[in-house]
């Protein structure tokens, strides 16, 4: 029997909730459900790069010279890679304890383009992305589901993390169809 791939792109650690949540939506599937998780690492130039030039915006950093400690830099990725290794682990044991199984990955592309290459290396059947609300993202249609539904050949399902299925259909945010 061939496995029922499911891809998760999620942005924090699920909660026990949310494991039971995803696994709830596949409890009456006949093939044994295999779960990928994908955790982006932030990179850590853009955010340095840019705090740097908000401050240098001003005469205040003119005339003091600019240097950006490579070793610094280094220990500061290290740091979001075991940050996100650590969230994978636990995503991954909380599907377990919900009876699931999964296996997952830590990325540090583009997080949709490592979606949408997750769901073709696998053939998954379903995408499904767990993020905290992004009200104006959302809005705008330039969040990480709108730009998966667009990408993607599968069902794309989006629902917030650490929130129940009543509370995120109360506000019309949440799952959002297929």
């Amino acid at each position: 029997m061939a496995d029922y791939d499911v891809v998760l792109l999620i942005e924090q650690q699920l909660t026990a909730q949310d494991a039971a949540q995803v696994r709830s939506l596949h409890e009456d599937i006949e093939d044994p459900v295999l779960y990928h998780l994908l955790v982006p690492v932030e990179e850590v130039t853009p955010p340095v790069e840019t705090g740097i030039s908000a401050l240098g915006s001003g005469d205040v950093m003119a005339g003091l010279p600019l240097v950006v400690d490579p070793e610094q830099m280094e220990e500061l990725r290290n740091d979001l890679v075991d940050d996100a290794n650590s969230v994978l682990s636990a995503s991954i044991a909380a599907l377990t304890t919900a009876g699931g199984r999964g296996v997952g990955d830590i990325v540090s592309t583009e997080p949709i383009a490592a979606l949408a290459a997750k769901v073709a290396a696998v053939d998954a059947r379903e995408a499904i992305i767990l993020t905290r609300p992004h009200v104006v993202a959302e809005f705008f249609h330039v969040d990480w589901t709108s730009r998966a539904r667009r990408k993607l050949g599968v069902p794309v399902l989006h629902l917030l993390e650490h929130e129940n299925f009543d509370e995120q259909a109360g506000e019309g945010e949440g799952i959002s169809g297929f």
